[in-house]
């Protein structure tokens, strides 16, 4: 059985942009994508509201993505993939971070990850590194992520460059989803199959 661990945020949580609750097991794309790989694959939850790649939130507390990133992967060793997608919580005005800066953020974690023997015969797992999709209208996050649109729209095009710097597989989920225009943070329901979709394949080939 392949093991995939999708490390994540609020997107990867199943957080709903309509009510801020979580998506039930059966609609979060995580769980869609347990359904569409089927017996031969485990894919794990592991994502967390707010979760920045590297950074201690010093509002909201334990955020801190690399911190917590070998535990998880030790924890669930041997892991054969990793679905990594982290990025839009640094966009948040208190970090005042460029689109260089997290891609270069996100990199830290790529090749702590490459660099791990958590994975089948104590190698590495592979990367699937994700893009975020850019923010969308915001609402009640619009002072949190001020200034943080412009910069959500170089993110696909940095850690394109990620990737190809880090040897990993690579995916711009905006060319697969967009985010709700309820709080343009987080994935409507009907985003959430098309982003399973598009990962199962890209699983399988990789897998």
């Amino acid at each position: 059985m392949k093991t995939v661990v999708c490390y994540g945020d609020s997107n990867t949580w199943g957080y709903r942009p309509d009510s801020g609750r979580r998506y039930d097991h059966s609609r979060r794309w995580t769980r869609r994508l347990q359904a569409l790989l089927g017996d031969g694959f485990w894919v794990v939850e592991e994502g967390q509201n707010g979760r920045t790649t590297v950074h201690d939130d010093p509002v909201e507390g334990q955020k801190n993505g690399l911190a917590y990133l070998v535990p998880c992967l030790e924890s669930h060793k041997p892991v054969d993939l990793v679905l990594l997608m982290l990025g839009t919580n640094d966009l948040k005005q208190r970090f005042a971070m460029s689109a260089d800066d997290i891609a270069g953020c996100v990199k830290r974690l790529v090749r702590v990850i490459q660099s791990c023997e958590f994975g089948p015969a104590d190698a590495a797992p592979a990367v699937l590194l994700l893009a975020p999709p850019p923010l969308a209208s915001l609402s009640g996050f619009a002072d949190m992520f001020a200034g943080g649109y412009e910069k959500s729209l170089r993110l696909g095009g940095a850690y394109r460059q990620v990737a190809a710097e880090r040897g990993c597989h690579f995916m711009d989920t905006a060319e697969v989803v967009s985010l709700s225009e309820l709080d343009g943070v987080h994935l409507d329901p009907d985003q959430l199959p098309l982003l399973a979709e598009a990962l199962a394949g890209a699983v399988r080939t990789i897998l």
